[in-house]
């Protein structure tokens, strides 16, 4: 057994590089040692994806310039390859400056994928228990192609925010990383808020095995009806049919 880093260790930025220590007291969680190895590509993959992303505090793009780049060249692009399953190069120039910006589509199943991990560990981490059941994870900060999946995630993220009201958040690293729980809802559904690097939001669903599958009026409205209105306080969340935007499009990241 050895110890896995949740999230991995390559998204904390070292002192050598921003002029301060972001890798103490990281949260670990146990781990087999295969487990733990055939893993290294995924964190890999994770870090390329989010160091850079438009809205990251400071700490993210140092982050980026330092350590990912060095990682991109080491492996002559590779990293973005994986990264970024369509991308466009953009080139800003400002009086003698010049700003690489990469706009593409990301690898959408595959950052599921990397943040369930993360919510399983955070889960057993935080809870001392791990979780038998049904995860569903929303990434709160990519941009879609299709507005009415944008206002979904909108409304997710602003109902989140409700939840999320008197919370605490945990982790000793909290610009570059922090967390929070929920209490189980009427359904024993609840929920982990993660937000690395300031700006990026994810969210993960926690629905345990021993709890019955609730019947959610809204979804099965959106299901239904060609348009679906959505309000919350004063504003108002236009969702077409979930069988044509929920499962979504194509989604866009910038770095």
């Amino acid at each position: 057994m050895s110890n896995e880093h949740v999230p991995p260790k390559n998204l904390f930025p070292e002192h050598k590089d921003v002029g301060e220590d972001y890798r103490k007291n990281l949260i670990t969680v146990p781990s087999c040692e295969i487990h733990n190895s055939a893993k290294s590509k995924d964190d890999e993959f994770l870090m390329v994806s989010l160091a850079g992303i438009f809205g990251n505090n400071s700490i993210g793009y140092l982050h980026k310039f330092t350590k990912v780049n060095r990682a991109i060249r080491r492996t002559s692009s590779r990293l973005l390859d994986n990264a970024f399953k369509k991308r466009k190069h953009y080139h800003l120039k400002k009086e003698n400056c010049f700003l690489e910006i990469i706009w593409g589509t990301p690898d959408h199943s595959r950052l599921i994928g990397c943040f369930k991990h993360i919510a399983y560990g955070l889960h057993y981490h935080h809870l001392n228990n791990s979780f038998h059941g049904e995860v569903k994870v929303l990434l709160g900060y990519l941009h879609s192609e299709d507005e009415s999946n944008n206002n979904f995630v909108s409304f997710i993220k602003d109902r989140a925010a409700i939840d999320l009201i008197g919370i605490p958040c945990s982790g000793a690293n909290k610009d570059v990383f922090y967390y929070q729980f929920t209490t189980p809802d009427e359904h024993g559904i609840y929920m982990v808020h993660m937000r690395f690097y300031g700006g990026i939001d994810v969210y993960a669903s926690f629905l345990p095995d021993d709890k019955p599958k609730p019947f959610i009026f809204g979804l099965e409205l959106m299901k239904a009806c060609d348009e679906t209105i959505f309000t919350l306080g004063n504003k108002e969340y236009r969702v077409k049919n979930a069988n044509k935007s929920i499962n979504r499009t194509e989604d866009t990241a910038a770095t």
